[in-house]
């Protein structure tokens, strides 16, 4: 690997300065990503503005560009996946699945039926309420799934009409970077700019006159820094923020029957997944058995490098988020918890975290009131489902959580108490490109997907005929 640039109106650019890029499953940088400057910045944000123009005014053609990218990228797997298992540490069919997906959304939204919205049409007037693209997007994405995340932004901009200016995260910049790099095979000059940097470049673009869109996904404390950084422009903003997601047991599951499903709505991408299970509620009756039906589902799992045969969970991403997950984990135990399973860093090379199944923990432990975002799942016991509500509730967060129970009408009337975007029965992280995503509280503001999220990304016009 080498020879990563940025994309600038259609250019590779290479940065004034690089900065390393961490391989998770060794702990050692394994390549340089170019640095923008902040006049690099300017000219991304002026060729995105000048390809504005054109880019607004056809919309077929802009259907036929990203129906040309869904192609490019259903068979970029070999180009990409290697890349992003490299610098974000998931398995290599979990990377491979991730380009997949990338391709996915980039078709519904060249496919997405935009019918004309009437509202009136008679003696006196037709009014027609018409969708306008808002003009440049600032993009920034979080580094747990990095193209996937950017092709929920890129897409419905680009379907609308705006030009987007892309930053990934430093912690995986390279994927990214590729991918402008092949979409620019496809896409005219300056519709889609990737620039990467630290911190100080997402501060810069989100301050930066020319976009008149943030769309943002992050950590809340970050979100909240964006908010305000967009405020005295008033540019429009979507922040899909962290969650604290409650998976609530009710009393007539088998334990052993779902322990699977629940497990892996927890621990997909190593738990490094947003809307993912964060904290279990189970019924007391119950508690012993599903502690220890999660336990062998987490013994059972295969852990290590990305690249290795067979490998289920790779590495934690970074080394802050390592030491997060660890420190959380040893107070909870220090506190009284019991690991069932896992507990500990693994004794290797790299950011390597045990699968960990926590009981006995209480309901002011840290890893049960704050996100974890890592391998270590707390289960806490109720004797009363509106107790157990009330604590699922009981946060900051509202991006999803789930219900599990062998009524499915019953489990779906308690979904509908849980106070967040999205409330799934008997499953959990079942996302998909015409379904709306968005968080209720500290979780987010707006949605992402669906019409909903191509919504997002426009200003309303009325166009308004008299007749009379």
């Amino acid at each position: 690997m080498s020879g990563f640039a940025m994309t600038v109106d259609g250019q590779a650019v290479a940065g004034e300065k690089t900065f390393g890029v961490v391989n998770p499953a060794t702990g050692e940088v394994f390549e340089q990503a170019p640095e923008c400057s902040k006049q690099q910045l300017d000219q991304a944000m002026e060729a995105a503005h000048r390809a504005y123009r054109d880019w607004k005014s056809d919309l077929d053609f802009r259907r036929s560009a990203l129906a040309k990218a869904a192609d490019l990228l259903f068979g970029a797997g070999a180009e990409l996946a290697p890349v992003l298992t490299a610098e974000q540490g998931k398995p290599l069919g979990d990377a491979n699945v991730e380009v997949l997906g990338a391709g996915v959304w980039f078709k519904y939204f060249a496919e997405l039926d935009l019918p004309r919205e009437v509202i009136q049409d008679d003696d006196n007037a037709f009014v027609e309420v018409a969708r306008r693209p808002l003009g440049v997007v600032a993009a920034i994405t979080p580094w747990n799934f990095p193209l996937v995340l950017a092709s929920w932004k890129i897409a419905p901009a680009l379907l609308a009409g705006n030009t987007v200016v892309l930053k990934p995260s430093p912690y995986t910049p390279l994927s990214t970077l590729k991918l402008g790099e092949l979409l620019s095979s496809v896409l005219p000059a300056g519709v889609l700019n990737v620039v990467s940097g630290g911190d100080e470049l997402g501060a810069w673009m989100t301050s930066h006159p020319v976009p008149r869109k943030i769309s943002f996904t992050g950590s809340v404390a970050t979100g909240k820094k964006v908010a305000a950084s967009a405020a005295p422009d008033l540019k429009r903003v979507t922040l899909e923020l962290g969650g604290n997601d409650p998976a609530v047991v009710l009393d007539d599951v088998d334990p052993a029957a779902i322990a699977g499903k629940l497990f892996w709505g927890a621990f997909q991408n190593n738990g490094q997944v947003c809307s993912a299970i964060k904290r279990v509620y189970v019924p007391e009756r119950l508690y012993d058995e599903m502690v220890e039906a999660l336990a062998n589902e987490a013994r059972s799992a295969k852990v290590g490098p990305g690249d290795e045969e067979g490998v289920q969970l790779g590495p934690i991403n970074n080394k802050p988020q390592f030491d997060r997950v660890q420190e959380l984990v040893s107070e909870a135990v220090s506190a009284g918890a019991k690991a069932a399973a896992g507990g500990k860093p693994m004794d290797r090379p790299g950011y390597f975290f045990e699968p960990t199944i926590l009981a006995g923990v209480s309901n002011d432990a840290r890893i049960v009131e704050e996100e974890q975002f890592g391998p270590a799942l707390p289960v806490v016991a109720y004797r009363d489902l509106d107790e157990a509500i009330e604590r699922a509730n009981a946060t900051h967060f509202g991006l999803s959580g789930s219900v599990w129970g062998s009524d499915p009408d019953r489990a779906a009337e308690v979904a509908g108490w849980l106070e967040c975007g999205t409330a799934w029965v008997n499953t959990h992280l079942a996302l998909q490109p015409n379904q709306p995503f968005g968080g209720f509280k500290w979780s987010g503001i707006g949605v992402e997907n669906g019409p909903w999220g191509y919504y997002a990304f426009t200003d309303i016009q009325v166009i308004h005929r008299s007749k009379a």
